[in-house]
């Protein structure tokens, strides 16, 4: 495994192998000693928790690259000084079951390394250096992405329920810079090494994606061009999640919105731009190399222009939706056939029509 990779490694009947990916997860602040509201020992074990469902957090939104601009930022092995304070931001967490660990409705940290996070009044305040910060990073992120789903309908009554469960995160315990989702155990690793990849939140929900996949379509992945879409979505996905997140607490946007995981990808990236991919290449199916990070940039462009055309809601509603209808080993135009007709029942011939432009200017047949 070339080290600074991140590989979305998918267990799937008949998926070929799938080698050396190219996915990459992925002023001072307090340090560890002053966060009394979340320390661990038997001591604050003992304590009896708020009980209640909401709490704080300080976490990245969706990564320091992306919201200070600075693309010289490095990781400097997990070093406060590294990043500046600015890149840190406190937000809400909800959902949480009121035992004082990042267990939740929708998300649940079953695997760390370090100190469990825990905290008696739900305020888990933590900077990089300490482990705890990529547990909560991972709660938020993944609580972040199912509640975006939600308020796209899914799961509210209107449209299906999509992995509308409390997904298990295993976060650094896989000693290599990798992450990946496993539909086998139904759990989500983000591993450690260069910038960690639960550091970053495009790199979150791009592994949520996955699970999304596994959930609406069991088995998913199980030709090359499925799993080039499954990689597409992963991207797009981590992207429309992010720029939702970063609007609700007024975030600045300051990298390209197109470019996924800015800040895990500074390790292995000569930058000056630094992207592990990104969603608004110019690649069609003549570019296709039979690799499945690379040829999902074809169907992630694609996506990315729905979005332009109908509008990041009716679009996400469309592409999401759409998923359902995939075979497992579906092709780049059969799934593009069941989203022109997704579109066309939801909202009419006018976003069939856009949808199907998005697909045919990427050189997919059938359309």
């Amino acid at each position: 495994m070339v080290s600074g990779e991140v590989t979305t490694m998918r267990t799937r009947l008949g998926l070929l192998a799938l080698g050396a990916l190219l996915l990459s997860a992925c002023g001072s602040m307090p340090d560890r000693s002053a966060n009394t509201s979340s320390a661990t020992g038997l001591g604050a074990l003992a304590a009896t928790p708020s009980g209640t469902s909401t709490g704080t957090a300080r976490v990245f939104v969706t990564n320091p690259v992306q919201s200070t601009g600075i693309e010289t930022l490095v990781d400097d092995n997990d070093a406060d000084s590294a990043v500046p304070a600015s890149a840190y931001y406190t937000v809400a967490l909800t959902n949480l079951d009121g035992s004082g660990r990042l267990v939740g409705d929708w998300a649940n940290v079953v695997g760390e390394t370090g100190d469990p996070a825990y905290s008696v009044t739900n305020t888990f305040e933590y900077t990089r250096h300490d482990d705890r910060f990529e547990q909560v990073m991972a709660y938020f992120w993944v609580t972040e992405a199912q509640k975006y789903l939600q308020s796209l309908g899914f799961g509210t009554g209107e449209l299906p329920a999509v992995n509308k469960e409390s997904q298990d995160v295993r976060v650094g315990q896989y000693g290599l810079d990798n992450s990946f989702s496993t539909s086998t155990k139904d759990e989500i690793r983000l591993g450690k090494g260069g910038v960690d990849d639960a550091e970053d939140g495009e790199v979150i929900v791009h592994e949520y994606g996955h699970a999304v996949h596994d959930a609406q379509v069991p088995g998913f992945g199980a030709s090359l061009e499925a799993g080039s879409i499954g990689e597409a979505f992963g991207d797009y996905l981590a992207v429309t999640v992010g720029l939702s997140v970063a609007q609700k607490y007024g975030v600045p946007l300051r990298a390209p919105a197109a470019c996924v995981a800015d800040w895990d990808s500074v390790s292995y990236t000569s930058g000056p731009v630094h992207c592990l991919r990104r969603v608004d290449t110019n690649k069609t199916v003549a570019d296709k190399v039979g690799e499945v990070h690379a040829d999902g940039e074809i169907w992630s462009r694609a996506l990315w222009d729905i979005r332009g055309a109908l509008g990041a809601y009716r679009a996400d509603r469309v592409i999401v939706n759409a998923q359902f209808r995939f075979a497992p080993d579906t092709s780049f135009g059969a799934a593009a056939q069941a989203t022109v007709r997704t579109a066309q029942d939801m909202y009419g011939k006018a976003a069939a029509s856009s949808v199907a432009a998005a697909f045919r200017a990427r050189g997919i047949p059938g359309l």
